[in-house]
């Protein structure tokens, strides 16, 4: 019998999931387990700390506790994607590449967010465009946003502006009325989009809207060449309280991490559905550019993706200063 029964969110995640259905278990510790949606947990457990145990964003989990949050952080980073690779344009801005985008409007789901964070990093290191010379659109209204519970304000010399709540960043991007905007390329060339924030309808002319990066895995193949790794979205953290009491459910949770993620790559060729013919080659293209694990758990396999995010996170003025490792995770956890 579990000596300690924990309250655990998340959203569904394959390599989550054996420890949410209780088929790996972590030692002595009983997770009752419920399914939200990461935009719903991360305002809920911001705002109230309702769990136990939580999935978390990365950027508003290094904004909260540059703020004092009490919470800590387990190394484990399930769920992450080349954030800046998913923009699309509006034909008529003139963009052509990249370092087009000085000086247009870019639309953001929340300034805060970790998409956000990493776009606006990488979109500034790797191709010369300035956060301060471009206009952002954010879609989230304070009362559904993350940096309602965190307390976020635009950061000093930002050009920010809010999108109305009768619009969307499907809706202006369609329209002309920003030039960019992280709306998926295969959404793009929809005749008719929902947006994924909002469920705006938005019509018009979408063969107009195309990809920034018409070669997505290419890019992706050379921005892991660059920088060594796949951009982290999300965290899971232990509440203060439960932590303080009882240190060592860290080890005892990230441990059960890791064997759910490695249960789960043992099977992935096999789950992979019949009906795409070239699972196996494209399984191997993606080792190939990502390596066998694009999702390593432990801080030393992370060190460069967290230096760079941490940074990220201080010059885009979202945190006063740059966190250290140490204030960040569990103590138990450092040497993982």
């Amino acid at each position: 019998m579990a000596d300690l029964t924990l309250s655990f969110v998340s959203n569904f995640n394959e390599r989550v999931e054996p420890l949410m259905n209780g088929t790996v278990k972590a030692d002595g510790i009983e997770i009752i387990p419920t399914y939200s949606h990461p935009s719903e947990t991360f305002w809920r457990q911001l705002k109230f700390q309702e769990f136990q145990v939580a999935e978390m964003s990365m950027s508003s989990f290094l904004i909260a506790r540059s703020r004092g949050a009490d919470m800590i952080a387990l190394p484990v980073f399930p769920s992450r994607r080349f954030f800046h690779a998913e923009q699309s344009y509006h034909v008529d801005s003139g963009i052509k590449e990249p370092g087009d985008l000085n000086g247009k409007r870019i639309g953001v789901g929340e300034y805060q967010q970790t998409a956000a964070l990493w776009a606006r990093g990488v979109l500034e290191h790797d191709f010369g465009v300035s956060q301060y010379k471009v206009h952002w659109y954010m879609e989230r209204t304070d009362e559904l946003s993350h940096g309602g519970a965190t307390g976020f304000t635009p950061p000093p010399g930002i050009s920010f502006h809010r999108i109305p709540p009768d619009k969307s960043m499907a809706t202006m991007l369609v329209n002309h009325e920003i030039d960019v905007a992280p709306i998926a390329s295969h959404l793009s060339r929809a005749v008719n989009v929902i947006d994924r924030s909002t469920h705006i309808r938005g019509s018009g002319d979408w063969s107009k809207v195309q990809p920034l990066f018409p070669d997505e895995i290419g890019e992706a193949k050379r921005f892991v060449a660059a920088h060594g790794f796949v951009p982290v979205n999300h965290t899971y953290i232990i509440r203060g309280d439960v932590y303080r009491e009882q240190a060592e459910i860290a080890v005892k949770l990230f441990e059960a991490f890791s064997a759910a993620k490695e249960q789960m790559a043992k099977t992935l060729l096999e789950r992979i559905p019949e009906a795409l013919q070239f699972a196996p080659e494209y399984l191997a293209m993606t080792r190939s550019i990502l390596g066998d694990d694009p999702f390593p758990y432990g801080l030393k396999a992370n060190q460069a993706m967290l230096d760079t995010i941490i940074s990220y996170s201080h010059e885009q003025g979202l945190t006063p200063r740059k966190m250290k490792i140490e204030e960040l995770f569990a103590a138990e956890t450092l040497e993982t």
